[in-house]
């Protein structure tokens, strides 16, 4: 089998965010050598939606680490929301995103890793309600998405179970923070590339390790 890359990310992940240059280029690197499965991790369930003051107090200091440590930006439109809790309207959870992650997958499987990116950037960029049906608007056009076939799935019961899925599949796989990176080599052999922000310089290098390794013959015990 090919070997297969699971990213392991949730949208409303800040350290994620500052990632996500990382694995777009992990993906490009190795689109002819890899597959790659982005998995939603269900940080924020549905059932126990936030309100932004729950995150604002931690989010309004950390994002400067995160900025400094990855080079990633911030929004004012995001920040605004962090500073200003008491005024926010936001109510956050991670199901709707990773539905509409679903949608994609499904159609440009190819463009998974982009589309999370967008994600993420549409949120601490841009300032957009991700539990909102309007925030995914803009992403329609950029990735060929039909306007109602995508809506009509966004808030279905079908692409919710999907969603619950994957987020049920990145607890099968002991992954317990984000982002997570993962190699599977053949049907029952993981190797962990990542726990929590990776550099591309180090990710590449474990990856490459992994490929070496697996291409070497086994030795053989009868010689």
């Amino acid at each position: 089998m090919q070997p297969v890359i699971y990213y392991c990310y949730d949208a409303y992940c800040g350290w994620c965010y500052g990632f996500s240059p990382v694995i777009k280029k992990i993906a490009e690197e190795y689109k002819d050598r890899l597959g790659f499965e982005v998995l939603s991790g269900g940080m924020i369930p549905a059932d126990h939606p936030r309100p932004v003051s729950s995150i604002a107090g931690y989010v309004s200091q950390a994002y400067k680490t995160v900025e400094e440590r990855t080079g990633i930006r911030f929004g004012p439109d995001f920040l605004w929301h962090m500073f200003h809790p008491e005024e926010s309207d936001w109510f956050m959870h991670s199901e709707k995103a990773a539905a509409a992650l679903c949608i994609l997958k499904e159609i440009y499987p190819e463009q998974q890793v982009a589309f999370a990116a967008d994600l993420q950037y549409a949120l601490n960029f841009e300032g957009r309600d991700l539990t909102d049906d309007e925030a995914y608007r803009h992403l329609l056009g950029k990735y060929q998405l039909q306007a109602d076939d995508f809506y009509s799935k966004l808030n279905s019961d079908p692409y919710k179970e999907k969603a619950r899925y994957e987020f049920a599949l990145c607890q099968q796989l002991q992954v317990t923070g984000f982002p997570a990176v993962l190699i599977q080599t053949d049907t029952s052999k993981f190797y962990l590339l990542a726990r929590g922000y990776t550099a591309y310089e180090d990710l590449n290098a474990r990856i490459e390790n992994v490929l070496k390794e697996i291409a070497e013959p086994s030795p053989n015990p009868d010689k």
